[in-house]
């Protein structure tokens, strides 16, 4: 856990549910090239990483469910990133539990 202990104390209040989403990426969901990174404006934390199926990378923004979230902090993140067009928002609960929501910048039509 070398590559997350030195961002859990510069952003304790995120090392909680960094922990358990890099955790969960790498042991549950079999994600490789994890590399964890933080962004300038919203002075947070995210998880790039590849999924097995895909080999594409994809990144995944842990917070907890108590955290409050809003637009201007997502879109704040979107800049920071270089305008990706999608990330995974990493939803961690009380007892521990992720929900990982598909967030796109913009509008996106829907997949059918």
């Amino acid at each position: 856990y070398f590559k997350i202990s030195s961002l859990t104390k510069k952003y304790p209040h995120l090392s909680g549910a960094l922990f358990q989403t890099f955790n969960d990426l790498l042991l549950a969901q079999r994600w490789y090239d994890l590399e964890i990174r933080e962004t300038l404006t919203a002075k947070h934390v995210i998880i790039e990483g590849k999924r097995p199926e895909t080999h594409l990378t994809h990144i995944v923004v842990p917070c907890h469910l108590s955290d409050s979230l809003s637009m201007k902090w997502l879109t704040s993140i979107f800049e920071d990133l270089n305008d990706v067009p999608e990330l995974y928002l990493a939803i961690i609960s009380e007892d521990s539990s992720i929900v990982y929501y598909r967030i796109s910048s913009g509008i996106v039509k829907p997949q059918s």
